[in-house]
């Protein structure tokens, strides 16, 4: 598993990279025809690691509590350092 990205490494993940979000769990599915490596940010700044999504993978992240957190979005991570 790779580690929490810095802010400054973040890039909007590509409209093909779906997030479905409820209270434990963010689902995150890659539609798109290329292989990403996601993380997905949050209101209050929780980091959590990036994962790899293959074509058609369906990836799971925490989701949005019970605190009144949000998801904000998928990020691209940057690999240049995996």
């Amino acid at each position: 598993m790779e580690s929490a990205p810095s802010a400054q490494s973040l890039t909007a993940a590509p409209d093909c990279v779906h997030l479905t979000v409820d209270w434990r769990y963010t689902f995150a599915t890659n539609d798109c025809s290329s292989t990403y490596t996601l993380t997905v940010l949050y209101l209050d700044g929780t980091e959590v690691p990036c994962r790899t999504a293959a074509p058609g993978a369906l990836i799971t992240f925490p989701g949005r509590g019970t605190q009144g957190n949000e998801v904000l979005g998928a990020a691209l991570c940057d690999s240049s350092g995996a």
